[in-house]
């Protein structure tokens, strides 16, 4: 897969109204277009690279004035397409900026696709696959924490471990083929009696720890936090509290919440996904039959469950059901609506109410809301989140790519201890070099390349 040679043009801001809106294009006729479409307020016979150029932005066919801009021409490999680039900063507004695109695309460029600054960039062999990912991450990330940890991506921190364990499989695996090459030296039994100990030191080990490490992608991604329980009990009072704002509708009729609402909210640092469900109860209609279904679905995906009771009802199946789904994961009761009576009975209700650390609220006043947060830190905090760590952060593929590199890794040490044909273990090597630059994108398909660009914004 090549660069491609066209000239692309793309907004690189959010349309909408705003004091400046940036338009970029990259590519061999971005020098050509600047000389057609822009008069700089003082005149010069040549665009200096990495300069700022204040001037007007020109309809070329009328010479019209469309706007007063700031122009910068770069000239590549020194860019981040490391072809030649053009950065016009304008004003912000819809009109106008779809405006300066359609003369660009009249001009020779074309509009780019989704991702495809970023793309370039790796095609051109600026980036890596980890540091094109991690723009995303950049731009997708849910705390203080996740941009640090996504911007070390972009720095290269995640390519460097990469990269040093692919050298270590190619110094390893080297070793392999001169036993094969040379035999009657000796080199076969060499290599067993020390390789086994190479493989699972120098591969095995790091591996594990990275894929370990993926447990760190909530900082980025967020807790995948779900608002259960019985209808009416509060869910959407508690979402509302949480978010302090009106987000998600409160009614007294069951059943008002039928589809799954999202929003993002940061406890001391810590991201959470909040999702307000559909509340448990029986049904007859399909459409909420299909939002509680929906409900348990979350529910299986969930890093976190607040399991939202209401005191003022005594405890019911749905209550018990939201429980009994809720075990084996991560979860906080939550019992609501302390400023009524409460009409929880003892004995088996509270032996059902002790399954899951508790904290009493009142989403409607407030009451308690300090409480719920510290409750919930503590409970997310419980188990093995790094808080400290700069460690890389793998996404879902990279953990994928790893998980299949560890496999051929254990396979080539077993084989190794069992007395394999040494051309085996050099298979079973080599398939995990492989497996390691699927991560970096040294033995990536045009597939996933195009998977992985698709998810990016037009502009970047």
């Amino acid at each position: 897969m090549s660069p491609d040679q066209d000239t692309i043009a793309a907004i690189a801001t959010p349309i909408g109204q705003a004091g400046i809106g940036i338009i970029r294009v990259s590519g061999p006729l971005s020098l050509e277009i600047a000389g057609k479409i822009f008069r700089p307020k003082n005149p010069t016979p040549v665009f200096i690279s990495h300069h700022l150029y204040l001037g007007h932005l020109l309809e070329p066919s009328s010479g019209n004035a469309i706007d007063e801009i700031l122009l910068s021409f770069m000239r590549g490999p020194h860019t981040y397409t490391q072809e030649d680039v053009l950065e016009i900063n304008s004003h912000s507004g819809y009109a106008l900026l779809s405006k300066i695109l359609e003369i660009l695309l009249r001009e020779g460029a074309r509009l780019a696709t989704p991702g495809e600054f970023t793309l370039r960039a790796f095609l051109n062999g600026r980036i890596d696959l980890t540091q094109a990912e991690a723009v995303i991450d950049i731009i997708n990330s849910r705390s203080e924490r996740g941009l640090y940890l996504a911007s070390q991506q972009v720095q290269g921190a995640f390519k460097e471990e990469i990269e040093g364990l692919r050298q270590k499989a190619i110094n390893i695996l080297a070793r392999a083929e001169v036993a094969i090459d040379f035999p009657e030296e000796e080199t076969d039994r060499v290599f067993r009696e020390e390789g086994t100990k190479g493989i699972h030191k120098d591969l095995i080990r790091p591996v594990e720890a990275l894929i370990e490490a993926h447990e760190s992608r909530i900082w980025v991604d967020g807790i995948n936090t779900v608002i259960a329980g019985r209808v009416n009990a509060g869910k959407s009072s508690l979402l509302n509290r949480l978010l302090n704002e009106q987000r998600a509708i409160v009614a007294p009729i069951p059943g008002t919440t039928r589809d799954i609402i999202e929003s993002t909210i940061n406890i001391e640092g810590i991201p959470l996904r909040l999702m307000d469900t559909a509340g448990f109860q029986r049904v007859n209609d399909e459409v909420e039959r299909l939002g509680i279904n929906l409900t348990r679905q979350k529910l299986k995906e969930s890093d976190f469950v607040l399991i939202v009771i209401d005191q003022s009802r005594p405890l019911g199946h749905d209550d018990l059901d939201t429980i009994l789904q809720s075990k084996g994961k991560k979860a906080l009761i939550v019992i609501n609506k302390i400023d009524l009576p409460s009409k929880l009975g003892q004995g088996t209700d509270s032996e059902t109410l002790s399954l899951f650390p508790s904290v009493k609220i009142s989403a409607l006043t407030g009451q308690g809301l300090d409480q719920l947060k510290k409750a919930m830190k503590d409970c997310i905090l419980e188990g093995r989140l790094d808080t400290t760590s700069s460690h890389a952060v793998p996404n879902l593929r990279h953990r994928h790519a790893l998980y299949n590199a560890l496999q051929f890794f254990k396979d080539a040490e077993r084989r190794t201890r069992e007395e394999t044909p040494m051309e085996i273990i050099a298979l079973e090597l080599r398939s995990g070099l492989d497996a390691l630059g699927e991560i970096t994108g040294e033995t990536t398909g045009e597939d996933v390349l195009d998977s992985i660009f698709s998810q990016f914004c037009l502009g970047k």
